[in-house]
């Protein structure tokens, strides 16, 4: 699909000022901008929006958007997860809430507050968002990384995921094998200049808390494991191999 700027505000309902504002804050650029000034956008562009109006409906900061969308931990089916947590927790808040006002529309007054708290749905919100940058957000890679992300269009954003994906093919491909193989190594080697390429300056020490992480925190661990069983505790254990050797 291709659609002009004027066609993705009126299928989507976001005004095309918005659009406008969402590439000027790096959070959705055009996939093609002609030499006459006409914007496009194709369906990577369009699923990004259809993921940032999910964090919108949330209420969730634009700015907060942007980070949670270029991390390079975002996982799109986790996401998807935690929007529909986060609606069904919104939607029992608000059946709450109509049934408060139809029982006052029969008379039945009663001084019941719990329906207008919306503690609850602002923790989980905060919850969300706060695990989705955990990992770096207090950190000069995660905001070197935000810097980065600002900068990239759609058509980056593609490249990148088919450079990461042949990666984890490449392991997938290679599970069973010793992790201190050459092949394996060599794979290890490109992991890390890749992250480098394209996040943050990857330092050893860095490359080996990934590496812990894609074992230790089964999302991650579910997502690798999409290219193979055993994709995630390959990479794990070859990283570790790989920064002992470089002490």
């Amino acid at each position: 699909m291709r659609l002009s700027i004027g066609a993705l505000s009126r299928l989507s309902g976001v005004s095309v000022r918005a659009l406008h504002h969402y590439d000027q804050l790096g959070l959705l650029h055009p996939s093609e901008v002609t030499d006459a000034g006409y914007r496009y956008y194709d369906d990577t562009a369009i699923e990004r929006l259809w993921q940032i109006l999910f964090y919108r409906e949330l209420d969730f900061p634009l700015r907060d958007i942007a980070e949670i969308l270029s991390s390079p931990g975002f996982d799109r089916m986790r996401a998807l997860s935690e929007h529909r947590a986060l609606l069904l927790q919104k939607r029992d808040r608000l059946d709450k809430l109509i049934e408060l006002v139809s029982n006052a529309m029969k008379g039945e007054t009663t001084m019941e507050f719990k329906p207008f708290d919306t503690g609850e749905l602002d923790a989980m919100r905060e919850q969300y968002a706060e695990e989705a940058k955990a990992r770096w957000g207090n950190t000069e890679a995660y905001r070197e990384s935000a810097r980065r992300a600002a900068k990239w269009t759609d058509a980056d954003r593609a490249r990148m995921e088919q450079r990461s994906n042949e990666i984890f093919s490449g392991f997938a491909a290679l599970v069973g094998a010793d992790p201190a193989d050459a092949r394996v190594q060599i794979l290890v080697e490109r992991w890390k200049a890749f992250i480098g390429e394209s996040y943050y300056d990857c330092t050893n020490e860095i490359l080996a808390g990934l590496g812990q992480m894609y074992v230790a925190d089964e999302r991650f661990t579910k997502n690798l494991d999409r290219f193979g069983a055993g994709t995630a505790k390959l990479m794990s254990d070859a990283i570790a191999v790989y920064c002992a050797k470089a002490k």
